[in-house]
């Protein structure tokens, strides 16, 4: 009797690795998805805002705060304070295009192209791809919106009559849950890791980005 038991514990190991690793990214989804409703504008004016943890009045936003809000929630996870962080180490690494000699902690982490880096920089890049199957829940893609404008979204959970999954962001008309994945160019594609196991046992979070 205990040997059959033991047998069906170890057979069942694989599928609690996999509901394990899928739980964070759908609390992401579902803390993205929470944004629809309450943020109703699409706000790109520079803001001061409060550090760590700071953000504009949740009506409006960006794209970008669709992701620092969601991270936020779901993960304990604060973008602007990791980004700080980084960018006052390697300011340099950082993409230079808006004229700035040092880093600042009100609009650094909203914008698409510094995100793009600190994503890369903690190794949460993923190849590019057309496939719909590639693109998971909790996924975050980035895309240009013509002619030059850099955007992000959240990959949903749900799918159209096609199978390609929704994707969650701000494109304009605030928070939004949209059949949009393949509209514009995808020029970046990220999967968090390591989020779910450092925030549960260091609720200050440790982003590890490289040189």
């Amino acid at each position: 009797m205990k040997k059959n038991i033991l047998i069906i514990a170890i057979a069942l190991i694989p599928f609690f690795a996999i509901a394990a690793e899928s739980t964070p990214a759908i609390d992401l989804v579902a803390a993205a998805r929470k944004q629809i409703g309450e943020t109703l504008y699409y706000d790109p004016s520079y803001k001061v805002i409060d550090y760590p943890r700071g953000d504009v009045s949740l009506d409006r936003g960006v794209c970008t705060d669709v992701i620092i809000r969601a991270l936020r929630v779901a993960y304990n996870y604060d973008l602007q304070k990791f980004v700080h962080e980084d960018m006052e180490k390697k300011f340099f690494k950082y993409p230079q295009i808006w004229g700035l000699k040092q880093p600042d902690k009100n609009i650094d982490h909203r914008r698409v192209p510094n995100l793009r880096t600190f994503f890369r920089r903690n190794g949460w890049s993923l190849p590019l791809s057309n496939h719909r199957i590639e693109f998971k829940p909790g996924d975050i893609v980035t895309c240009i919106i013509p002619p030059n404008l850099p955007h992000i979204m959240i990959v949903s959970d749900r799918l159209n009559k096609d199978n390609i999954p929704f994707v969650i962001h701000n494109i304009g008309n605030g928070t939004q849950e949209e059949d949009r994945l393949f509209e514009f160019k995808l020029t970046g594609h990220y999967r968090i890791k390591g989020i779910g196991s450092f925030v549960s046992a260091d609720s200050q979070g440790r982003a590890v980005a490289v040189d």
